[in-house]
């Protein structure tokens, strides 16, 4: 089948490179696509939110399958823009309906939705505009520290984590009057804070049946030592040494069966990932977040693990058989370490020419996803925050992270960083 994938960063370049390997993919075509993902596909000059245009390359291309890889078109409606098209309608979408995206696109959304599914998260309260003096006197009466969230789509920036009263009602009016995040942050969502390991599982659904397809761990502040600023993640490991089978038992009836089978319950279509977003605190699983569709960089850890076709499984989500398809998965370990552009998450430079090295001088356990790049001429240039991912197996995730070290050090760009502590709860 002839397959469009939308999305241009190392999550879609992961997913170029594992949908390749189905016989059952005939052509890609990637929208708008990397400097990495052009080596498997076919890129497009197409904006993931122009759904008319997106609509006229699955005309021109012939397509049978369209996998979604970012939120935003997602909560935008894409899935049901095919369903009401007779001329769209029969090709497989895999993501979840506008309505049931909303379990990554409203914060408030997710937490209602748990709260009527019982499913544990962390207690919470969301004000607007016209309740912004119950926020205020909320925030100065909630023990610290204390979580702050944008209701909205706010690009992974949306949250933060304040240690005092003042930081926090500083947030909270930057965010409402100030509209930090436009309309992400009308209304915001306050918790309590959960202290614990995060974690994310993924899973792929029908609205049905599920499967967990991996789970990982993510690394998101800039410096060593989990220091620094927030970011979209400077790396990633998997499987989990802690995520044991009584925890993920534990996680699968208390979390994900409950979020599938509420979903049905309310209606809510969802032919895709979910997202686990995950606090571990003794052993128990929590939620923090939802998100409706495959993590960044986690499907760079994930799917190197996931030895099942992935276009057959997207298949089977379309046809009524997921429940029977057998799920295997690589036994090594896997980690991704990010290179990002000086600055990042602050202000960088982007067109800076990258150094890579020939596919020959990359070690076969190891990957280079591109994330933010673009190609000029012969050249691939830097063109985000976030730059390339390079994933290793290894017999432990210590072996994996040097392996994966060792491939960095032959990549180069001006001002490129990256964390050499990724993994560093797992010495061996």
């Amino acid at each position: 089948m002839n397959i469009l994938l939308l999305g241009s960063g190392g999550r879609e370049h992961a997913l170029a490179w594992k949908m390749t390997q189905s016989h059952h993919c005939d052509q890609l075509f990637i929208a708008p696509g990397n400097a990495g993902t052009a080596a498997f596909g076919t890129n497009l000059a197409i904006s993931v939110t122009d759904f008319d245009a997106i609509k006229d390359a699955c005309m021109n291309y012939q397509i049978n399958m369209l996998v979604v890889g970012p939120e935003e078109p997602l909560v935008k409606g894409i899935y049901d823009f095919f369903q009401a098209d007779p001329s769209l309608n029969h090709i497989i979408v895999v993501g979840p309906s506008k309505a049931a995206a909303q379990l990554e696109g409203s914060k408030a959304f997710s937490k209602k939705f748990m709260q009527r599914h019982g499913i544990p998260t962390a207690a919470y309260a969301e004000f607007t505009a016209d309740s912004i003096e119950d926020g205020r006197k909320y925030i100065q009466q909630h023990a610290l520290p204390i979580v702050l969230k944008a209701d909205g789509l706010a690009a992974g920036k949306g949250v933060v984590i304040a240690a005092t009263t003042e930081e926090a009602l500083a947030c909270f009016d930057e965010m409402i009057l100030g509209k930090q995040f436009g309309a992400a942050s009308e209304k915001v969502v306050i918790e309590s804070f959960l202290q614990g390991i995060e974690v994310s599982v993924f899973a792929l659904t029908n609205g049905e049946a599920y499967h967990i397809i991996g789970h990982a761990k993510d690394y998101k502040r800039i410096g060593e030592g989990d220091t620094g600023l927030n970011t979209g993640g400077m790396g990633c490991v998997s499987p989990v040494p802690f995520m044991d089978a009584d925890f993920m038992q534990k996680t699968d009836k208390k979390i994900i069966r409950p979020t599938v089978e509420g979903l049905a319950k309310e209606g809510l279509e969802y032919h895709g990932f979910i997202f686990f977003g995950l606090m571990n605190i003794d052993g128990e699983p929590f939620v923090i977040e939802y998100n409706c569709r495959l993590g960044d960089p986690e499907t760079e850890v994930v799917l190197p693990r996931l030895q099942t076709d992935l276009v057959a499984l997207f298949a089977a989500m379309d046809n009524g058989t997921l429940e029977d398809a057998n799920i295997s998965f690589d036994e090594r370990s896997a980690a991704t370490i990010m290179a990002v552009s000086g600055g990042y998450p602050g202000e960088y430079a982007k067109g800076k020419p990258i150094e890579l090295p020939a596919a020959t001088e990359v070690p076969k356990d190891t990957m280079v996803f591109h994330a933010g790049t673009i190609s000029s001429g012969e050249q691939v240039l830097t063109n985000g925050g976030r730059v390339l991912a390079v994933t290793s197996y290894g017999a432990n995730i210590a072996e994996a992270v040097e392996r994966s070290k060792t491939t960095l050090q032959q990549i180069s760009f001006e001002g490129m960083y990256f964390r050499k502590d990724i993994g560093f709860e797992f010495p061996c």
